[in-house]
């Protein structure tokens, strides 16, 4: 028994001391930063490589932490449901007392388990969108140098179910974070890092992580299926098709007008051909294989396309096309929606990611009564315009049946005609 005892001992020894040389090798003090304008200004930049206003106008989130917990956050309307083993919680984050728990489908005023649904929410959220919360109430940034880059060192001084956690962002030469390191409440080692890769793009316009790998041990930390969407916006646009009749403009095979009176347009959907024509050239442009693409001087035909021509038909068609028929690509890819409020009533914002001439570009439409848009305001950095607001009216319904607009009319009184509009087959 006495030997039994010894080789405990001596056993407890050995833990306590491979414990203490790890915690000695590994442990890393909080390192000491500045805050003010440069720390701001990094943290902004980061949040814009992140897409900081896809996450705030993103509607719902769904994930999962370890296979464990379960989630689905209707962001707007401060919801999480939450779920593990036989419990539901549905979580009122700025009203907690009107939270509801639910025990194999039956309900319960057990406030524990609401309060421990609570604590998950807080730390498996914070997995999932940490970077997007750097100027939360609470939190304050410095700027640090870590291996001779700048990095983002957030602390939490209140909020969360751990007040007083530091976290330092680690970012690449585009400002998206890839790691950062922790000094917790929790955790006894300084500075343990964890990953923050593995970003999936999400149909809001958000990036997510999809797992994290921790330093420590080689733990990984799976955030499940994740996604991030905007139902409402989605169905708001579907209603914005149905008023323009989308489903008869699928099916329109030409369609004609001009822009402006300076440039006229005849485009054939099925074969993707549009014929182009302004001052005394006509471009027969081929918009799925431009190098097709015939040029013509006085109606006379050049053996050899000008590329340059080609080019610019391409560019007045991506812009005078968008004129005519820009709510009906609503759903195309590169699209990112969302809903805002203008005077009380629901606005579609849309933002261009990829595509066109100049992606990056945000329009919010207005819509009348029926849903058919009115008016928009457009966000173009490429032309420094910043809410220039111009009308969609004197809509028509072509001989194909669907609806298109006519004119257009800026904020400044400038009249856009779109000319003799025509849609059939």
């Amino acid at each position: 028994m006495k030997k039994t005892f010894n080789f405990i001992g001596i056993l407890l020894l050995l833990l306590i001391l491979v414990g203490s040389l790890f915690y000695f090798i590994n442990n890393e003090p909080l390192p000491e930063g500045k805050k003010g304008k440069a720390a701001d200004a990094l943290a902004i930049k980061m949040l814009k490589a992140l897409d900081g206003n896809a996450f705030e106008n993103t509607e719902i989130l769904k994930w999962s932490f370890r296979n464990k917990h379960f989630y689905t956050w209707n962001k707007q309307e401060n919801i999480v449901h939450i779920s593990w083993a036989q419990y539901k919680v549905t979580l009122h984050t700025k009203q907690p007392e009107k939270s509801e728990l639910y025990i194999e489908g039956k309900i319960s005023n057990n406030q524990e388990l609401i309060t421990q649904a609570q604590n998950f929410f807080n730390n498996d959220s914070f997995w999932l969108v940490a970077p997007y919360k750097i100027f939360d109430s609470g939190t304050e940034r410095r700027i640090v140098k870590h291996k001779n880059k700048d990095a983002l060192l957030i602390t939490y001084t209140s909020g969360g179910s751990t007040p007083g956690d530091s976290y330092l962002w680690i970012l690449d030469d585009n400002y998206l974070p890839t790691s950062f390191k922790m000094w917790t409440s929790i955790i006894p080692i300084g500075g343990v890092s964890a990953t923050w890769s593995n970003l999936k793009n999400t149909k809001s316009g958000i990036k997510l992580p999809t797992k994290h790998k921790l330093s420590i041990f080689g733990m990984e930390i799976d955030m499940g299926n994740v996604r991030g969407y905007n139902e409402k916006a989605d169905e708001l646009a579907h209603k914005i098709l149905k008023a323009i009749k989308h489903e008869k403009y699928k099916k329109t095979r030409y369609l004609e007008w001009s822009f402006g009176g300076r440039r006229h347009f005849k485009w054939d959907k099925v074969k993707h051909i549009v014929d182009v024509s302004w001052d005394t050239i006509r471009v027969n442009l081929f918009t799925k294989v431009i190098e097709k693409s015939t040029v013509f001087f006085n109606e006379e035909l050049q053996e050899k396309a000008d590329s340059i021509i080609v080019k610019k038909a391409w560019s007045i068609f991506n812009n005078d096309s968008f004129w005519l028929v820009a709510p009906h690509k609503l759903f195309e890819n590169g699209i990112l929606k969302s809903i805002q409020k203008v005077n009380g009533k629901e606005a579609l914002l849309v933002k261009y990611t990829i595509g066109g001439s100049t992606p990056g570009d945000s329009y919010l439409w207005t819509l009348d009564s029926n849903y058919i848009p009115k008016s928009y305001k457009m966000y173009v950095p490429s032309m420094k315009m910043n809410g220039t607001s111009v009308t969609w009216e004197d809509w028509i319904t072509t001989e194909s049946g669907t609806l298109l607009p006519t004119n257009h009319k800026f904020s400044n009184g400038r009249n856009l005609s779109m000319g003799t509009v025509k849609g059939y087959n």
